[in-house]
């Protein structure tokens, strides 16, 4: 597939929550899922770091997590939107979703690319997130350092916390 080149990226709009919360379920499987109500929460309480990729007339790809002083991703994080710290340390990351008919064109990367960048002018430390194995490349290929298996049991998965620190200035 080839690159795409026509979308852009934004901030999530509360209008945005039907497209979200369907994209949410058609890119992790249901034990996994955010539902509509914690999607919501997100968009209310960190839309600062709740980006959307838009294009074809359409939500196509979306990244989002809250800012906290931890290190790591507690299970607690993805459903309690009291965990964020607008000034937290690092970044953390609890979705990157691209709708299946746009995977393998670059929204994804792209998407974490405007996050890393966004964190590095909030004077972030840097970001944290947790994967399945088979992602732990992918994220590697950003900078991420896999810490090993993590504590998370979300949706009955194994993941891994993976850390990307910036360097001291």
């Amino acid at each position: 597939m080839e690159k795409l080149q026509q979308y852009a990226i934004r901030t999530v709009r509360p209008e945005d929550l039907d497209q979200v919360a369907q994209m949410e379920l058609s890119c992790f499987p249901a034990a996994e899922a955010a539902d509509r109500e914690s999607l919501s929460q997100r968009i209310g309480t960190f839309p600062e770091s709740f980006f959307v990729a838009e294009g074809e007339g359409k939500l196509l790809g979306m990244i989002n997590g809250c800012a906290t002083d931890s290190r790591m991703i507690c299970d607690e994080m993805f459903s309690d939107p009291s965990f964020h710290q607008p000034d937290g340390a690092y970044q953390a990351i609890f979705g990157l979703d691209v709708l299946p008919a746009y995977r393998h064109r670059g929204i994804a990367a792209g998407l974490m690319g405007h996050l890393i960048e966004d964190a590095r002018k909030r004077g972030r430390k840097g970001l944290i997130l947790t994967c399945k194995e088979g992602l732990i490349p992918f994220y590697e290929a950003f900078g991420y350092r896999n810490l090993g298996v993590s504590a998370s049991v979300h949706g009955g998965a194994m993941w891994y916390d993976m850390v990307l620190e910036f360097a001291e200035r």
